[in-house]
């Protein structure tokens, strides 16, 4: 196989990749033009690699093993199989061609580290430094992809990373209790006289709703916040930010006091694309 037929494949693999795991984010990629809708789909495909260590591990340790895999090949360390793992080749790529910050793809590494114990996530704060160097840090690096960097686009991207954070872990909430772990911060449990056993029996009662409403509280005014500060970005970067056009839409269908947070009824791809789409026309994700 030639080069330029394995770095195809590479392409390709890491678009399924995201496709199959993360369809909001590559739905958004069919917005951009071809060689950026690349490089963001190595940043994402990375993600997916990343987020779903913990699923496919039974015990922390081989995860750990997993995610050192990954720190030592941002580093310049790897120890073999670099060249051969097409998400990896991809994502060097992209960090040499758009010079992207190692350091804060590291920090995604080490957050995602808290998913392989079953610790809850103590507090408001602890989950906002958690969404900050995760899904806020993927909102930054792909706009690097677009345009250099700016303090107005890196305070849009931790907006609009709280937003979507805080409302997939509300989205998540039957799946992570099934597997024994709380991404609700325990303090906004014990606020309103819940616990983690109250979660883990996998039923809504009263204080666990009063709890996530008040975490969609604070995604919604992110949310307003991020989307308030799109006119102060450039119009090409713009498009990076579509995804919260689908938080907005989950936030709004889970404020419904008859939908139970443990039921969640995802949306499908065609509705994903409808909404991004219909974003996309209007003016504050164009240009």
């Amino acid at each position: 196989m030639s080069t330029i037929e394995a770095s195809k494949d590479s392409a390709a693999f890491c678009a399924d990749l995201v496709r199959t795991h993360d369809f909001v984010r590559y739905a958004s990629t069919l917005f951009m033009p071809g060689p950026e809708r690349r490089a963001l789909l190595s940043i994402y495909a990375f993600n997916v690699e990343i987020s779903r260590v913990h699923e496919q591990v039974s015990q922390p340790l081989p995860g750990e093993l997993r995610l050192q895999w990954w720190t030592d090949m941002l580093a310049g360390a790897g120890h073999g199989g670099v060249e051969g793992n097409p998400v990896a080749a991809e994502l060097l790529q992209s960090i040499r061609k758009h010079r992207l910050p190692v350091e804060a793809l590291s920090r995604v590494i080490e957050e995602h580290q808290f998913d392989l114990y079953n610790d809850p996530m103590p507090s408001m704060a602890a989950l906002e430094g958690y969404l900050t160097d995760t899904d806020a840090a993927l909102f930054s690096l792909a706009a690097r992809v677009v345009v250099r960097p700016s303090e107005e686009i890196e305070h849009l991207a931790r907006h609009a990373g709280l937003a979507q954070g805080m409302m997939r872990v509300i989205a998540t909430l039957g799946r992570d209790a099934s597997r024994q772990q709380l991404f609700l911060p325990l303090q906004l449990l014990q606020q309103h006289g819940s616990s983690t056993e109250e979660v883990f029996a996998g039923k809504q009662t009263p204080n666990i709703r009063a709890a996530v409403d008040q975490l969609m509280g604070e995604a919604k005014e992110h949310l307003q916040t991020a989307v308030t500060l799109l006119a102060d970005v450039p119009p090409e970067v713009r498009p990076i930010f579509l995804p919260l056009a689908h938080v907005r839409r989950e936030l709004n269908l889970m404020a419904r006091a008859d939908l139970d947070p443990f039921l969640p009824k995802p949306a499908s791809r065609l509705r994903i694309l409808w909404t991004l789409w219909r974003a996309s026309r209007a003016k504050q994700f164009g240009g």
